[in-house]
């Protein structure tokens, strides 16, 4: 518990540091909103996972990694006009191996910005499996959807408390 919340904390303060550089420069009148926003392209993509992943542990791990497929895919995605691609992180990945997760997610970013996809990161999801585990992943079970898929961060882990969890 004590290590979510650090990760959590660090979190928090980096989005405050970010942040403030931004609240720096003078906010945008309606009008340069609406400028910008109307010469942005129309957002087309999907939540992504490579196939050769069944959760996002899974995508991310050094053992597991996969550039190549990642590049394939994305590539894919690249020649059906796809810009953007919803794409999930874990908070097990950045206790176990912050340096090395970095690297991963700029690895991806870069192979991403290759293929002029912009990623939409998720840091939290409270779907299906309630305790993730780093290492080998199961393997999918037939006709189960999302089999694999696992919720960041884990229920015993949430600093939410009980009697309010969904």
């Amino acid at each position: 518990m004590k290590r979510l919340f650090s990760s959590l904390v660090s979190i928090l303060f980096a989005v405050a540091v970010c942040s403030s550089a931004f609240s720096q420069t003078p906010r945008w009148s309606e009008q340069q909103a609406n400028d910008w926003y109307a010469h942005q392209p129309w957002l087309v993509g999907s939540n992504y996972i490579p196939k050769s992943a069944i959760n996002e542990l899974e995508m991310w791990q050094e053992s597991s990694f996969d550039p190549a497929q990642i590049d394939k895919e994305l590539s894919w995605a690249e020649a059906m006009r796809m810009n953007t691609m919803r794409v999930f992180l874990h908070d097990l990945l950045w206790q176990q191996d912050a340096p090395g997760f970095r690297k991963r997610i700029d690895q991806f970013l870069t192979i991403a910005s290759r293929h002029h996809i912009s990623p939409l990161f998720v840091l939290f999801d409270s779907c299906w499996d309630p305790a993730p585990q780093l290492g080998p992943q199961h393997a999918p079970i037939p006709g189960v959807h999302n089999s694999g898929w696992v919720q960041a961060p884990a229920r015993r882990r949430s600093p939410i408390p009980a009697n309010i969890r969904a």
